[in-house]
């Protein structure tokens, strides 16, 4: 048991695509058939969000508690000032207050950041070890949370919102931006690439990559907006 919270054990450098990835990535779409299935289930909108909160609390809590125990704990590693883990606290607030604003919000840096972590994550152990079960349940728990709100609370999103989650996203990445000249830390990356396999590494190099992630930032914005543009247009009609 010890072995699977120990720094050094279960090191996995090329995680990426990796029969274990391509297995998590399958059981992670199951997990969205399963709640798209019984979104209508008076179970899932009474019990669904208060599980989300323990999964999306608990995997933040752990991960400090890991951090500390094995002396990893560093101001350049554990701020909340990464995409996910903003779009964590975002997420634990928007599911227990269902604050439309947050949601907003988190709807488009959320799901495309979590989705793009899934994808490409940047992650240094394999299974079983803890730092990877926390990893995927976290990520898994981020996009469940906002499609719960979606599926199951029946939000929807405009094209005002899109605007209003670009803004606030360049907001977080300003104070990572200032974070990082401070502690040398590379909070949303906006420092320099990830080490591991990434779409960082086809924009080009440092400083120009970030101007790139804006544009494709506005894309994923306009591609997680367009099923509420379809189902809008669908009712004027």
């Amino acid at each position: 048991m010890n072995s699977i919270f120990a720094r050094e054990s279960y090191v996995e450098t090329a995680l990426f695509l990796s029969p274990v990835h391509l297995i998590t990535i399958f059981l992670f779409l199951i997990l969205l058939w399963f709640q798209y299935r019984f979104r209508k289930h008076p179970l899932m909108k009474t019990y669904g969000r208060w599980a989300l909160v323990a999964a999306l609390f608990l995997s933040e809590v752990s991960l400090i508690i890991w951090s500390i125990y094995v002396g990893q704990w560093d101001l350049r590693f554990n701020l909340p000032l990464q995409l996910c883990t903003i779009s964590l606290y975002l997420c634990v607030i928007m599911l227990l207050i269902k604050q439309r604003f947050i949601f907003e919000i988190v709807y488009f840096f959320g799901l495309a950041g979590a989705f793009q972590a899934i994808v490409t994550p940047e992650l240094y152990y394999t299974f079983p070890h803890y730092r990877f079960l926390h990893f995927f349940i976290a990520h898994f728990a981020i996009i469940l949370a906002i499609l719960h709100m979606v599926w199951v609370e029946r939000m929807t999103i405009t094209l005002r919102s899109m605007i209003k989650s670009f803004v606030a996203l360049n907001i977080f990445a300003l104070v990572a931006f200032l974070v990082n000249i401070a502690t040398g830390a590379n909070y949303m990356f906006l420092a320099r690439k990830p080490e591991n396999p990434s779409i960082l590494d086809v924009l080009g190099p440092y400083p120009w990559y970030i101007l790139f992630l804006e544009v494709i930032a506005l894309l994923m914005f306009f591609i997680l907006y367009f099923p509420f543009y379809v189902k809008h247009h669908k009712k004027k009609w």
